[in-house]
């Protein structure tokens, strides 16, 4: 024994390395080799694959990846709202620009064009986003949620900014496409009337009172709340996975082939008020004066009142999850729950989101 443990310590006497840094190096170079490996398949066609076998693995592999996680979600409210107006305000324009001689030879387009191209931005939209921040692009969507359904309250401001930005910067890629087009068709190079503001943001017709145009915006979120609660309840027949953006497309379709006429049906707080931030400096504060500020109450106060209007009519009649503030146990319940089931007097009975 005295021999072992004498010519151990020759050896690394003689090495130069103690056993900590002969550790230390010999895990150095499996590092090494494994990333030696990871870099040769990585320059062939075949499957990458992630080492994570290594005492240095983070999920974080730099200080921008780092950085992201923290802004992921907005950012992903922000390209789905973005994608949305890209596709809505684009048909708008299309349709409506291609109807003047001086634009186009024929038009391309008619109203169903119209109701078509939104249910696609609203889809697409969806879709890109919904896997990271959940799909809402719409401040009414995310109210909802944060009233009804447990979202948390401080990622609401942040949710809504990053939806109307996303709306803002959506416009302004349209605006920049059609800006010669628009020209024509005002009939002159810089003229801007609300009649191409109209293009961007919503602007009820002319013989609709501002009842009328209150009921109709609040109606039609009311409706499209309802089917948003619909197609993510588990317990209602909910689509198959990845198909909830298609579900939307349908309802999107629908609502703007039926009842979307008279105020352009924005449904979506951000879909009116980021274009209509971005046509003020274009076309001035004509876009905000108009019927007495009809952009505060009809585009923004009547879908976040319709929106919750129609997620309470759900929950209340429909929905039995614990997720609602519906369905939220009396001290008669939990006390029940409690006697018949001793062993979970420290869990949460059902209708508590255990944290």
């Amino acid at each position: 024994m005295a021999d072992l443990e004498k010519n151990i310590h020759h050896s690394d006497s003689g090495s130069g390395l103690s056993s900590f840094d002969k550790s230390k190096t010999i895990r150095s170079e499996n590092i090494l080799a494994k990333r030696r490996a990871s870099v040769q398949s990585h320059s062939s066609l075949e499957p990458r694959h992630e080492i994570i076998h290594c005492s240095h693995y983070t999920p974080y592999p730099n200080r921008w990846a780092k950085f992201r996680d923290y802004i992921r979600e907005p950012m992903a409210e922000f390209f789905g709202t973005m994608i949305l107006i890209i596709f809505g305000n684009g048909v708008n324009c299309q349709v409506v620009l291609s109807s003047n001689p001086a634009v186009a030879s024929s038009p391309k387009g008619q109203y169903l064009s119209i109701s078509f191209g939104w249910a696609v931005g609203v889809a697409l939209g969806v879709w890109m986003c919904s896997g990271i921040s959940g799909g809402h692009i719409n401040p009414a969507v995310t109210l909802s949620f944060a009233v009804f359904r447990g979202f948390p309250w401080r990622k609401v401001p942040v949710f809504m900014f990053a939806q109307v930005l996303g709306a803002m910067c959506g416009a302004a890629i349209i605006y920049a496409n059609y800006f010669h087009a628009i020209d024509l068709f005002e009939g002159g190079r810089g003229i801007r009337t609300l009649s191409t503001a109209g293009l961007f943001a919503t602007y009820a017709l002319p013989y609709m009172t501002s009842v009328s145009c209150f009921f109709s915006e609040f109606m039609a979120t009311a409706v499209l709340l309802m089917i948003v609660m619909a197609i993510t309840d588990k317990r209602n027949g909910p689509p198959p996975a990845g198909l909830v953006p298609l579900a939307l497309f349908i309802t999107i379709l629908g609502i703007g082939a039926s009842i979307g006429m008279e105020t352009s049906y924005a449904v979506n707080p951000a879909r009116d008020f980021g274009p209509r931030v971005f046509t003020a400096m274009v076309y001035g504060k004509q876009v905000f004066t108009f019927r007495n500020q009809y952009w505060v109450w009809c585009p923004i106060m009547a879908p976040f009142l319709g929106g919750l209007t129609g997620t309470l009519l759900y929950d209340a009649f429909l929905f039995v999850g614990s997720e609602s503030i519906i369905n939220t146990p009396n001290e008669t319940a939990r006390n029940q729950h409690l006697h018949a089931c001793p062993e979970q007097r420290f869990r949460a009975p059902g209708g508590i989101n255990e944290v």
